[in-house]
């Protein structure tokens, strides 16, 4: 029943050690709600999920559940028997029906595929799998019912970005299909944009509520921050949002009736792209030369598995070749087990990685100093305060002409005065995360490989992070699930499709997206399985390189429309950022808003026919 109250909580306290986490919290959660919650690390996002989902109890206040409402939650608190099987967990909402109940409903049958369960095997013991395969096990327990609230703590967690895609599609139509509410923590910003029509965020513990995902919350803070900046600047700054809004007309008024695009445009007319691309290429050249990291005729294979089976393990990288040159800022997608690690490894230097290389070499530049996140970083000492743990590494660190302090950065990432004197044993798993980031920073590498570097950080925590990263004068090299961030702050995305090959991907991880689903329908390379056979030996040096089936002549003919294209299309865009600013600067003159109006609609259709165009030419050279 639409609009249904399902949990309130009531001037709910709840104190954890010596911090009061949550401080007279109100809130209710009704059916239908999508529901995203945000905060720092340590806020208090974890324990308000706990007490929706009656694993806490308040200090004050209290928790009320409409009667008949049944919850699946999957928090923190979430423990799974080791002698159970997948089967037991995934499956234990059928532990009283027959085979063919579970079998027949084909809702369980996409979450097992969606989250990789068919290929780890029902009857595989929990003890067997790692932590990130237990939580998806978890998911799938939840996600198989017919709850009426779903309670998720970091469920994008261990999934690749593949399955948030899935996953983010799963949960829509299972709201739309009328089974229920969902709450959520995530720090995916992607994934919280794609599912959440509500955003709760844990502040000094209240929770402040507004409506729609993250783009939403980031533009209702922008916008209070701007108003908040002078009084004498608010109703200029209301009247220049209300001529944006109007700019497009009625329809966009009623196809977007929530997130203002238009209004968004004019409160970041005056700020500068993220990263200008050309001028840190430049830098990077002088400080890296053109030779940083180079796979050559590079084989991967992986140990054969125990107790013998068919002999030699699988094929991670057959005879591939791939150039990363100076300033390149790259992502790195592909299922889970595609070798995406194994690849960073292998590029770091690490034993983990190289004792797999069963051919070819990898080259480094002799000016190249690396800097590498592991998503198992070693042990930190736990002796040591957060700002010691800093300055053993170095004091100072340099970014585009902006200096920065041990003390600075570590403000940045979420350790003010007060917190930069805890001992490194307390912190939490977030913060440990955040202070091996500072940590691999702080050494001024020229080169970064990042292996899941958003794990356990808070979306504010990502936002420095991004800050800082759209300005690294270096090479950069990022493994993640996280859409957002791979988006955000990388220029190209190469991916492992389990084919023994590194592929350029021209239109990133839509691009990717296609051709996993067109490779799921042939029957090729279903997620989670092995390899396909062994391929041809290729080359991948970035997508000037000619591809199979395409003749030196066509390509070339492609590269140079592909090099048109990009000039034209940063000239449309600087054209379209001016136009924005005119119109945003304009005033109530209401003639030349009409004219700067009509322009930058014109403009705006030649940028998309321009993409469009980029898009089609880069494909047609990928093969």
């Amino acid at each position: 029943m639409a609009g249904r109250n399902l949990v309130n909580l009531e001037i709910a306290s709840i104190t954890l050690g010596i911090t009061q986490v949550l401080s007279g919290v109100s809130l209710g959660v009704q059916a239908g709600d999508r529901i995203g919650v945000l905060g720092l690390n340590g806020a208090g996002k974890s324990t308000l999920l706990a007490l929706l989902a009656g694993q806490l109890t308040p200090d004050s206040g209290r928790v009320s559940v409409a009667g008949g409402v049944s919850i699946a939650a999957v928090t923190q608190q979430t423990q799974l028997s080791p002698d159970a099987t997948v089967r037991d967990v995934a499956l234990q909402a059928f532990a009283d029906q027959a085979e063919h109940a579970w079998a027949g409903d084909s809702a369980v049958r996409e979450v097992l595929a969606g989250l990789g369960l068919r290929g780890i095997g029902l009857d595989t013991p929990l003890a067997s799998l790692s932590g990130g395969e237990q939580r998806r096990v978890a998911l799938a327990a939840a996600l198989v019912t017919d709850a009426d609230l779903l309670i998720l703590d970091e469920p994008t967690n261990h999934i690749d970005v593949e399955g948030v895609s899935w996953l983010a599609a799963y949960l829509l139509r299972r709201q739309a299909s009328g089974r229920g509410a969902l709450v959520m923590v995530t720090h995916d910003r992607w994934f919280l944009d794609a599912v959440a029509g509500t955003t709760w965020e844990v502040v000094d513990g209240r929770v402040e509520i507004r409506d729609g995902g993250y783009s939403d919350w980031v533009f209702a803070r922008a916008e209070r921050l701007r108003l908040d900046r002078a009084a004498q600047e608010r109703q200029r700054n209301l009247a220049r949002k209300e001529l944006a809004w109007l700019r497009r007309g009625a329809p966009a008024r009623t196809s977007k009736p929530r997130y203002r695009v238009e209004a968004a445009e004019a409160l970041i007319s005056d700020v500068p792209a993220p990263r200008d691309t050309v001028a840190l290429h430049s830098f990077a050249g002088r400080r890296l030369g053109k030779d940083v990291l180079d796979l050559e005729d590079v084989s991967v294979r992986l140990p054969a598995p125990a107790g013998g089976g068919n002999g030699a393990g699988r094929q991670l990288l057959s005879d591939v070749t791939w150039r990363v040159g100076p300033g390149d800022r790259i992502g790195i997608v592909g299922v889970n087990g595609s070798g995406k690690s194994t690849l960073l490894r292998l590029l770091a230097d690490d034993p983990r990685g190289t004792s797999l290389l069963t051919g070819g070499r990898i080259r480094r530049g002799a000016t190249v100093e690396l800097g590498y996140l592991s998503q198992d970083a070693a042990e930190l000492n736990p002796e040591l305060r957060v700002l010691e743990a800093v300055t053993e590494v170095g004091g100072r660190l340099t970014l585009a002409g902006r200096e920065l302090s041990a003390g600075q950065l570590a403000e940045e990432f979420g350790f003010p005065a007060n917190r930069q004197w805890m001992p490194v044993a307390d912190l939490s798993g977030g913060q440990r995360r955040r202070l091996q980031l500072m940590r691999v920073l702080m050494a001024s590498p020229n080169v970064l490989l990042l292996d899941e570097p958003t794990n356990d950080l808070d979306t504010d925590t990502l936002t420095a992070l991004e800050d800082l990263l759209d300005s690294w004068p270096g090479t950069l090299i990022v493994v993640s699930h996280d859409r957002y961030l791979i988006e955000r702050v990388t220029d190209d995305v190469y991916a492992l499709l389990g084919d023994g090959r590194i592929t350029h991907l021209p239109g990133g991880i839509d691009e990717y997206l296609r051709r996993r689903e067109r490779a799921d329908q042939s029957g090729d390379a279903g997620r989670g399985k092995p390899a396909a056979a062994q391929q041809p030996a290729t080359t991948v040096t970035g997508p000037e390189a000619g591809q199979p089936g395409i003749d030196q002549g066509t390509a070339r003919d492609l590269r140079k429309q592909l090099q048109r294209l990009d000039k034209q299309l940063e000239s449309l865009r600087r054209k379209q950022s001016n136009l924005t600013g005119e119109l945003a600067d304009v005033g109530d003159d209401y003639v030349r808003a009409a004219e700067l109006d009509a322009a930058l609609t014109a403009l705006t259709a030649d940028l998309d026919a321009a993409e469009t165009e980029w898009l089609e030419v880069a494909e047609r050279l990928e093969g």
